[in-house]
């Protein structure tokens, strides 16, 4: 979609990508590494994803987490989210899931 800035990603801020997704990390980023995996196809919610998707997802799910742990090992946990419509707070328009690394005492009460 031409509009889109999740269909319009610079190369330069692609950290990862396999056939399906790609990843990138968040420009006002929760804490340090806060990564948003985003599907390659233009597809406002997460409830559209085809099977093949959602397993793809979860594939690039696991590797980032693993990616994280690896690169910084003061993470001790972490938070998946999405906002799925308007309603629930999505800004733009193009499914996108969060991945925020936690570590010990970021936040008082996350």
């Amino acid at each position: 979609m031409k509009d889109c800035i999740f269909c319009n990603l610079e190369v330069s801020r692609i950290e990862d990508e396999n056939k399906l997704f790609q990843v990138i990390r968040d420009l006002y980023p929760v804490t340090e590494g806060h990564t948003l995996i985003i599907p390659r196809r233009h597809v406002p919610s997460f409830f559209e994803l085809t099977e093949e998707e959602h397993t793809s997802f979860l594939e690039m799910l696991h590797a980032q987490k693993e990616k994280l742990g690896t690169m910084d090992q003061t993470i001790s946990g972490f938070n998946v989210g999405i906002n799925d419509g308007a309603d629930a707070g999505q800004t733009v328009m193009h499914c996108h899931i969060h991945l925020i690394p936690r570590r010990k005492g970021d936040m008082e009460n996350p």
